[in-house]
């Protein structure tokens, strides 16, 4: 499961684009709770911690700690907007969740054993298809990341979805679409005579 993050927020008692543009003025980020049968409750976050946790791909599949004036809520994210020019927050959304929850949470593919792959060894390269992969998980079992290990993996072939140990009771949530997860895929002007080693003839 992903390492706990507990974040502290404050109620927002309004919105509109001006209240959001001061806010921002204050160092804070406006965002959003909503989710589990409740109502929606508009907060603010702190900016630099925002900042720091939003551009790490596993802050999307983490559940969070949400601190609201001291009232704790387990929390994912489910967007954050970033500025067009500055990629800086300026707003975002959390989905509340409980240990009951199913939810579609988006986890870092981590390749690993390049130097253990005989394709790449022989010059061959690695085309990665997926650098995150969509699950549906229980809240308990969200991994922080998922290992591809590419040891034995010849020239040519391909990494499939299968090859991943979900932690229990995670699906993919879009099998078909994402069943290739990269490629080991031959030099350009490689011929496939060439990719394999020439075997040694006897002499007449």
């Amino acid at each position: 499961m992903s390492a706990a993050l507990e974040l502290q927020a404050q109620e927002r008692l309004s919105g509109g684009t001006g209240v959001a543009r001061a806010l921002r003025r204050q160092g804070m980020v406006p965002g959003i709770i909503y989710g589990d049968n409740k109502q929606p409750e508009m907060i603010v976050v702190d900016y630099k911690i925002l900042n720091q946790e939003c551009h790490t791909l596993a802050f999307f599949s983490k559940v969070i700690t949400l601190n609201v004036d001291n009232k704790k809520q387990q929390v994912i994210v489910k967007d954050v907007q970033l500025h067009p020019v500055k990629d800086i927050p300026i707003h975002v959304d959390f989905q509340r969740v409980n240990k009951d929850s199913k939810v579609h949470v988006s986890v870092p593919l981590i390749y690993i054993n390049e130097d253990k792959a005989p394709g790449i060894k022989r010059g061959g390269a690695l085309n990665i298809i997926l650098h995150t992969l969509e699950l549906v998980c229980p809240t308990q079992s969200i991994p922080e990341k998922l290992v591809v290990d590419l040891s034995g993996a010849e020239m040519g072939v391909s990494i499939h979805l299968e090859s991943l140990q979900l932690p229990a009771g995670a699906k993919a949530a879009h099998a078909d679409r994402d069943h290739v997860l990269a490629t080991i895929v031959a030099p350009s002007g490689m011929t496939e005579e060439t990719t394999t080693a020439a075997t040694p003839t006897a002499a007449a």
